[in-house]
């Protein structure tokens, strides 16, 4: 069995839809990150997207866990032409509303739809999952790429599952049973 420890990056700050824009991360509280560290399986694998916000928040935790190779397609939803602006701001905003209430095979102007991103990060999770068997794996990752497998674990709608809170620097523990994952834990903050 494996179980894959999601991570949230640490805070941007920004109020805006945050997706593929490479914005850093707020790694100040020292404190919590160490909490966080302590708390993760010391012999767990450590990969996070290639955006700086997981990569730097990955490396802040990683200790002397093996890290792998960032990987993109753990990167948030790409929100093309809504990407940083505010809710009230975007353009579109009745295709916004209807993205964020009806989630699925609507896309954001020039960027993915929820099925798109899901699809992308399961595939990597599966990937990774088969690539180091019976390893436990610490991903961080953004909000919505860690909701997809909530979706997947609970078994639930993406509406449902956008119903769920991942904060910054929480743990959405998964764990693999051998037919399907099964949530263990969702925004737990050490």
């Amino acid at each position: 069995m494996s179980q894959f420890y999601w991570v949230r990056h640490g805070p941007t700050h920004a109020n805006a839809m945050v997706g593929w824009t490479d914005l850093p991360a707020d790694l100040s509280d020292t404190a919590q990150l160490a909490r966080l560290a302590a708390y993760l399986p010391a012999d767990a694998l450590v990969v996070s997207s290639d955006l700086i916000r997981a990569r730097d928040t990955a490396n802040a935790i990683q200790g002397a866990r093996q890290r792998l190779p960032d990987d993109s397609a753990l990167r948030e939803i790409n929100f093309g032409a809504w990407e940083m602006a505010g809710f009230d701001t975007a353009p579109q905003p009745e295709r916004l509303r209807a993205f964020w209430e009806t989630p699925g095979d609507l896309t954001a102007p020039g960027g993915e739809s929820w099925n798109i991103a899901s699809a992308r990060v399961t595939a990597a999770a599966s990937a990774l999952h088969a690539t180091h068997p019976g390893r436990d794996i610490i991903a961080v990752a953004h909000m919505g790429a860690i909701l997809t497998q909530v979706q997947t674990a609970l078994g639930i709608t993406a509406y449902q599952a956008f119903g769920h809170q991942i904060d910054n620097l929480s743990v959405t523990t998964l764990n693999y049973d051998g037919a399907r994952w099964h949530a263990l834990g969702i925004n737990h903050m050490p």
